[in-house]
């Protein structure tokens, strides 16, 4: 695997050589000072170039970061993601490498960086030929950190969870695997997931970021609250297992959360729904309700 040394001396000699791009800059993992680096972050790099067309014209250009082991190009409209999207001003190559290093390499003419580089707080400038790149201040990871609810979120968020529950309840005991597995997944443990950001926040003022999908809830929860975080996955056959796991770590931070803010926990809704799921779990066993 090249080093980071290597692959900036690539990232910024191709730019260098190539009288169309005109300034480089790093967003992403790499850019923020509040993390640990290791080998596997990806490189978020973006060219500020005089024109996109000949960059397409011919794609293969983008070999010269390396063998490719795979390639996307989210902006492409290939696969229908790219519908109605203005190549003109901008496009991106997500390069996955078979040394295990990975660009995200975003193209964008002048204009397109004028309405970007000043909203991500994550930036660093790398390369600058013409002096055209807004003065920022050094790159910190504010613009990500964990937001307050208001009374109304958090009360969503609590009846969200505990509403949906009775849709994975019933999925089991139909036997319905995709769907149940789905619902608890993608929307239950979904504000699972809201609850403990806000509760990480009430413990570190608001002033961190768990990154994207909660990747660094280990760093910030307490050791108990983590395991008990992991044993809320789980495979179709111990669902039950999981799901109950779940309302008792949710139960645990929603309660803190609520008394942070001042906010009434919905226990009405937590009790009925535990006699719910208990007895939905019963009929399973039964198969005769």
């Amino acid at each position: 695997m090249r080093t980071e040394q290597e692959m900036f001396d690539l990232i910024l000699d191709v730019a260098k050589a190539d009288q169309r791009i005109r300034a480089v800059y790093m967003n992403g993992s790499r850019a923020n000072p509040n993390i640990k680096k290791d080998k596997y972050q990806d490189y978020d790099i973006v060219y500020v170039v005089t024109e996109t067309e000949s960059f397409l014209i011919d794609k293969s250009w983008i070999s010269v970061f390396g063998e490719i082991a795979m390639v996307q190009e989210p902006d492409s409209n290939d696969f229908g993601w790219g519908e109605n999207r203005n190549y003109s001003r901008s496009y991106c190559w997500l390069m996955l490498f078979k040394d295990g290093n990975r660009i995200d390499l975003h193209i964008q003419i002048k204009e397109e960086m004028y309405k970007e580089y000043t909203t991500d707080s994550l930036t660093v400038p790398l390369l600058d030929k013409d002096n055209i790149l807004p003065q920022i201040p050094p790159a910190n990871d504010k613009g990500y950190w964990i937001q307050k609810p208001n009374k109304s979120k958090y009360d969503a968020c609590c009846n969200e969870f505990w509403w949906c529950l009775n849709n994975v309840a019933k999925g089991i005991v139909r036997d319905q695997f995709s769907y149940a597995m789905r619902m608890y997944n993608e929307i239950v443990h979904k504000e699972l997931d809201r609850m403990i950001e806000w509760y990480i926040g009430t413990k570190t003022e608001f002033s961190v970021s768990v990154g994207m999908w909660g990747k660094y809830f280990k760093m910030y929860l307490p050791k108990e609250l983590y395991q008990l975080y992991t044993n809320t996955y789980s495979n179709y056959e111990m669902l039950w297992t999981a799901i109950f796991t779940a309302c008792e770590l949710f139960r645990t931070v929603a309660s803190e959360v609520g008394k942070h803010f001042g906010y009434v926990y919905n226990q009405s809704d937590d009790d009925n729904m535990m006699k719910y799921l208990i007895k939905m779990k019963a009929c399973e066993l039964r198969q005769n309700c």
